[in-house]
């Protein structure tokens, strides 16, 4: 099991690689939701299973790799005490893994079945054994999750475009409620809830930001999704500009749909560094505003007393917004008018999204007036959810809007702070 701190490429090496034998694997790139960011918490997670009777003998190992946040952690982790756990780290991922390596059943498709039936919240799961893959997602299909075809195997991924860059097939989405054992015998695929199927809430932040644009998501091209969003966008908030531009990359798409919408230009006003991560996604506020000072660039050759529709795809906690804002003026635009793919963001994520505490969300105490105020711009509009649910293409009970109205798709009670666990296990 090799594990770092890093990009993939800064942790992995083919030095390392040639050394894991065998014709099954998983691997996962973290991103931080419950438990901090640091190397104790890198996944996937290794555990033995115990026997679950006195007639029934262990497993084996079980290595589990997880993406997305329970709200019933509080439960989970008093059950992993109960039966004599010790969790090495503070996610919920390693509750999960203990829960089925102590589970009822003499085999690991009974003792999944059991767990997975007490989750509550977002889970997509990838789980190693000695002799099968397999893989299950939540019943609210809260994040994706796919599976594809390979000349001699199979490949589950988060994301469709994975499956591209390794030349499978894609097959279908794994269906939300849905637990997989992939081993030579082939797929076998079934239900592991035994309570009603509720409701499809699916992620609509992964259409407006998570996803990569070359992914499919409930057979929609997310390219062609953020273009719809930026076509609603310039019907919803017209703006008198020389042209529009995006903040690269992910609101590219919307942009291209806005200008289009708009009858306006479209030109590039920011060059971004490529070595630079997306900064929404940085653990740390710290690293968050560092990142977007040294990711963009202006062209000031562009952007020279030119009045700007600027695009980007949404707006959190408000702090690296002002700094991007700054930069075109500091390059002589005459006007900012900043058009946001997105509604305002006024309630946390619980389902997978480090959105951070709600008081710290701008637009949960601040007027959109006074947003326009904080980050510098001159005119400021926000895609409407009708819009925006619109342009996604699935009903609106189908999606999970949560950050932006506040109702959860299942009791959020449970839901414990991000560092919660890592309290717990200092404690």
């Amino acid at each position: 099991n090799l594990t770092g701190m890093g990009l993939v490429s800064q942790v992995f090496h083919e030095r390392d690689l040639v050394k894991l034998g065998g014709r099954l694997s998983i691997g996962h790139t973290r991103y931080s939701t419950t438990g901090s960011s640091r190397a104790a918490n890198a996944q996937p997670i290794v555990v033995r299973s115990e026997p679950s009777t006195s007639s029934s003998p262990g497993l084996g190992s079980l290595a589990l790799a997880h993406n997305g946040n329970l709200v019933n952690v509080e439960q989970l982790r008093a059950e992993v005490e109960r039966l004599g756990a010790r969790p090495r780290t503070s996610t919920d991922s390693e509750l999960i893994a203990h829960l089925i390596a102590r589970s009822a059943g003499d085999d690991w498709l009974s003792r999944m079945r059991r767990v997975l039936d007490t989750l509550s919240g977002a889970f997509c799961l990838v789980m190693l054994t000695g002799d099968r893959v397999y893989a299950a997602r939540d019943p609210w299909g809260i994040r994706p999750l796919v599976l594809g075809r390979l000349a001699d195997g199979w490949a589950v991924a988060s994301e469709s475009c994975a499956l591209d860059t390794i030349g499978a097939q894609l097959i279908r989405e794994v269906a939300p409620g849905e637990l997989l054992a992939i081993g030579t015998d082939g797929v076998h695929a079934e239900q592991f809830s035994s309570a009603p199927t509720p409701p499809r809430a699916a992620c609509s932040f992964e259409h407006i930001y998570f996803a990569r644009p070359d992914s499919l998501l409930d057979g929609q091209l997310v390219y062609a999704t953020r273009e719809r969003m930026g076509e609603a966008l310039a019907r919803e908030h017209p703006v008198a500009a020389d042209f529009v531009m995006p903040v690269p990359d992910s609101a590219t798409p919307a942009a291209i749909g806005f200008a289009r919408a708009a009858g306006l230009p479209y030109r590039e006003g920011l060059v971004k560094n490529r070595y630079i991560g997306r900064t929404f996604i940085q653990p740390h506020q710290q690293q968050r505003e560092f990142g977007v000072d040294l990711k963009f660039n202006p062209l000031p050759e562009v952007l020279r007393g030119q009045r700007i529709a600027l695009v980007d795809d949404s707006i959190v906690r408000g702090t690296t917004t002002p700094r991007i804002v700054a930069l075109l003026r500091r390059a002589g635009a005459a006007e900012v008018h900043l058009r946001i793919c997105a509604p305002p963001i006024r309630h946390a994520c619980h389902l997978g999204v480090d959105t951070a505490p709600e008081d710290t969300l701008i637009a949960n105490t601040h007027s959109i007036d006074e947003i326009r105020a904080i980050v510098g711009a001159d005119s400021l509009g926000y895609l409407s959810l009708a819009g925006l649910i619109s342009a996604i293409g699935l009903p609106a009970d189908n999606l999970c809007n949560a950050c932006f109205h506040g109702r959860y798709p299942m009791p959020i009670d449970g839901a414990a702070d991000k560092l919660a666990l890592e309290s717990a296990r200092k404690a």
